[in-house]
């Protein structure tokens, strides 16, 4: 895909570059990282929510500690 340009302050812009720089990257790699993690923090927030929403109940507890006592033994939180 050819590049294109993004609107962006000189204030934000000299930051974006700033940061890519000490990173050793270009701009483009810098921000795909950028926008990678931003997206990875929004999967782990909506799994983190679904857990909260549906947390696990005894039996999914009970059939943990089974598999656990077969690996010899819980792992540490």
């Amino acid at each position: 895909m050819p590049p294109t340009t993004i609107k962006v302050t000189p204030l934000l812009r000299d930051r974006i570059s700033s940061n890519a720089r000490a990173q050793q990257k270009t701009l483009g790699a810098f921000l795909t990282d950028l926008v990678d993690d931003w997206e990875r923090r929004q999967r782990m927030a909506a799994l983190g929510q679904a857990i909260r929403n549906n947390p696990p109940d005894d039996e999914y507890w009970d059939e943990f500690a089974a598999y656990a006592s077969m690996s010899g033994g819980a792992p540490d939180a």
